[in-house]
């Protein structure tokens, strides 16, 4: 269709016959993407009578499946890593929304905060030591502090562990190793001066205190109403401030030249307070909405199109590179989840307290964040990106199930895992 264009030779607005066309899509790519996210669920509960693996490996594995490097059948393009982009945002905030920090304050967030730094700490100084270039072994670092929070909370509240004092102490855990990374990411990833960041990161803190107290206040009685009166109808008002809210965040952390990740996940926290007085049955089906918009359609987007991107010949044609993996998985345990544990309660046993270690160490989506960042700034070596990755997938496939074992798989205290969020005393 034609679009106005203005002339500034006439001074006049004129219309050019400029067709406004849609980005190219492969039409093969997008059925297959939503193919595999259908067949990852499918593969995870056949499997699940052997072996209880993330749904998240499957949607990984596929994508690498189809993707270029393995099969060829399936393609990213613009409008592929525009709605990726989409759901690693929707993970963030989902991610966000799920923290109760009246459960997660003194003890729990104070341990979970000292074991975060000493990981930052070391990390990063055996990155810059272990790598030829400092600036490399940086970044390798920064990718080793962080926790898949929302990977680990399905399978905490799988378990029925989150009521619990451990599952308290792990959602702090996973809370912080989300969070801190995030800052991380936008201090040392910008591009920016440390004091210019400094000073966004102050801008975008007073911003989103503004937003949290105002999320704090008591909803006004016309919206508590239009709230309830639309939450099964075409309005879903409810859903659409929330959406607005995740929108208003991520522009706000792009407007300020941070990362869309540090929007996506306070929008959940803010989102969070903001519907946390509402009816428990209207809350219940407001959560099943989110979720089925993350989990359902964004989520496995971003993940199965993590999969196709996924330099798998880089790690396949170097021995050396290989050997990275194994190595990475190692320095996620020792770096990550042996401080984690460490610092535990001293209430927890020690079958617990190595769990908790598991759950610390299992980390994917900030990984992928990470190395997509600076393999395009070309900070990051494609191959070491692809080794990191690698670690990441086997540590949500391998950890979860091994912190399961230790706690003997308490079965969950309510039949349906998208119930509520549950209170619980903390240390």
């Amino acid at each position: 269709m034609p679009v106005f264009r203005y002339d500034a030779q006439w001074d006049i607005p004129r219309i050019r016959p400029t067709p406004v066309t849609a980005p190219a899509v492969d039409p093969q790519s997008l059925v297959l993407i939503p193919a595999c996210a259908l067949a990852a669920p499918l593969l995870a509960d056949r499997l699940d009578r052997w072996l209880a693996v993330p749904t998240v490996v499957f949607e990984i594995v596929l994508g690498v499946l189809v993707g270029p490097d393995v099969l060829g059948w399936a393609n990213v393009g613009d409008l592929l890593n525009t709605l990726s982009q989409f759901g690693l945002a929707m993970l963030m905030f989902l991610a966000g929304y799920e923290l109760d920090f009246v459960r997660l304050r003194g003890g729990p967030i104070r341990r979970a905060g000292a074991s975060w730094l000493v990981t930052l700490t070391v990390a990063l100084g055996a990155g810059a030591l272990a790598d030829r270039s400092a600036l490399d072994g940086t970044f390798a670092g920064l990718a080793l502090t962080t926790t898949a929070l929302g990977t680990i909370l399905p399978v905490l509240r799988d378990a029925g562990d989150l009521p619990t004092p451990f599952g308290a102490m792990a959602m702090a855990t996973g809370a912080v190793g989300e969070f801190g990374p995030i800052i991380a990411v936008a201090l040392l990833l910008s591009g920016n001066a440390p004091a210019r960041s400094a000073v966004i990161l102050a801008a975008f803190a007073v911003l989103a205190g503004v937003a949290l107290a105002y999320a704090r206040r008591p909803r006004p009685a016309w919206m508590s109403r239009l709230i309830g009166r639309t939450l099964r109808t075409s309005g879903q008002f409810a859903v659409r401030t929330v959406m607005l809210v995740l929108a208003a965040m991520v522009a706000t952390a792009i407007w300020l030249d941070l990362d869309m990740l540090l929007g996506a996940f306070t929008a959940g926290i803010i989102s969070g307070l903001l519907l946390a007085d509402v009816p428990e049955a209207a809350e219940e089906v407001i959560e099943a909405k989110l979720e089925g918009i993350g989990f359902g359609f964004l989520v496995p987007v971003f993940f199965v199109v993590s999969g196709m991107n996924f330099d798998l010949k880089a790690l396949l044609d170097d021995p050396g590179t290989l050997l990275l993996l194994p190595a990475f998985l190692l320095l996620f345990l020792l770096l990550r989840g042996l401080p984690a544990a460490l610092l535990a309660p001293a209430a927890l046993g020690r079958r617990d307290r190595v769990a908790l270690g598991l759950y610390a160490a299992t980390a994917l989506p900030l990984v992928v964040v990470i190395t997509t960042i600076e393999v395009e700034a070309g900070h990051l070596h494609s191959s070491t990106a692809a080794a990191l990755v690698g670690a990441g997938m086997l540590s949500v496939l391998l950890f979860p199930l091994l912190a399961q074992r230790l706690r003997g798989g308490a079965a969950p205290p309510t039949p349906h895992p998208d119930g509520p969020r549950v209170h619980a005393e903390s240390w």
